[in-house]
């Protein structure tokens, strides 16, 4: 077992970073390593073999510390968060190991399959910073602290791009507001930037400062047209020299014409009922239509009630005629 263990150990130093064993720059792993060696051992593995396998451990950790870095490669470079992320994984798979008190082979199986495991993790996201997260900028000067995994050196390097990153055209109505922004996503993670400043370009190439401070966006109401023209944009950084310049062309339009008079109209005829609900009455013709049949019957039986007036009065007439001619 005592081979085994040492090929197991092997792994721990120089699998999880194929460049430079980068985790050993962290100094929480090594004090885990040498946990591992006062603490865990004693009770897991036979006391002839510690000596060797921790020599043979700290052997690696240094073959790989001394691997030549290809200059102009980014092989072996990582940053502050990748690493320190993959070292707490790597801390606490060891501790939940260490917790079960698993021993002997299978110690080094569940040890063996972590590792590969971390390995396989850490070598994803280690490709996907060098890929999407290393130098991210596609214009202008940006600096980024990272670590050189060879002899664990922490520098800011600066990725630097042509500061120049192009023209805007911004069109805006007159008495509008108008914004010009600055930012770019890279600038929230670059380090020793310091303050974005906007100038007004005239005609004859002089400038005017209009604004500096760490806000990145110039904001000016109620435009006019002598809004219209060129502005400017720079970030300073702490060293000499600009980190992005942004250039800007104002256009600033006629004053948007508003037909509320037209637009209120062509709401009232599209909101109708008679326009939109044709085929529907509305309430009051519902009312009428349902008043008119008791209407009808009133004026019916007035009708009748005036009939058998008149009939009483031809009957009462009839029977005066009657006896008027009998008393002669």
């Amino acid at each position: 077992m005592g081979l085994c263990f040492v090929l197991l150990l092997a792994a721990l130093a120089c699998c999880l970073i194929p460049a430079s064993c980068c985790v050993t720059c962290e100094p929480s792993v090594m004090e885990a390593v040498k946990s591992l060696e006062k603490d865990y051992l004693p009770g897991h593995l036979e006391a002839k073999d510690h000596e060797k396998v921790m020599d043979m451990v700290y052997n690696i950790l240094k073959g790989f510390q001394d691997r030549p870095f290809i200059e102009g490669s980014y092989a072996g470079i990582i940053d502050k968060n990748s690493l320190e992320e993959v070292s707490r994984t790597l801390l606490k798979e060891l501790k939940r190991i260490t917790d079960s008190n698993v021993k002997g082979e299978d110690f080094i199986r569940e040890l063996n399959h972590t590792l590969i495991k971390e390995k396989d993790d850490f070598n994803l996201q280690a490709l996907h910073f060098q890929k999407e997260a290393l130098c991210p900028n596609k214009c202008g000067i940006m600096f980024q602290t990272l670590i050189w995994c060879q002899h664990c050196e922490q520098k800011v390097h600066a990725c630097r791009k042509p500061i120049n990153c192009g023209e805007q055209h911004v069109e805006v109505h007159q008495s509008e507001e108008l914004n010009l922004d600055c930012l770019l996503t890279w600038h929230h993670i670059s380090e020793g930037l310091t303050d974005y400043k906007f100038y007004r370009v005239w005609e004859n190439n002089s400038e005017t400062l209009l604004y500096k401070g760490k806000e990145s966006t110039l904001t000016k109401p109620r435009v006019s047209e002598a809004d219209e023209g060129k502005y400017r944009c720079e970030l300073d950084t702490v060293m000499s020299g600009p980190s992005t310049i942004i250039s800007y062309h104002v256009t600033v339009l006629p004053p948007k014409i508003r037909h509320e008079k037209h637009k209120e109209k062509l709401e009232d005829t599209e909101g109708s009922p008679l326009d939109v609900n044709s085929e529907r009455p509305t309430e009051s013709t519902a009312a009428s239509a349902h008043l008119e049949p008791i209407t009808s019957l009133q004026r019916s039986q007035a009708q009748s009630m005036l009939q058998g007036c008149l009939f009483a009065l031809l009957i009462s007439f009839f029977i005066l005629l009657v006896a008027a001619l009998l008393l002669r």
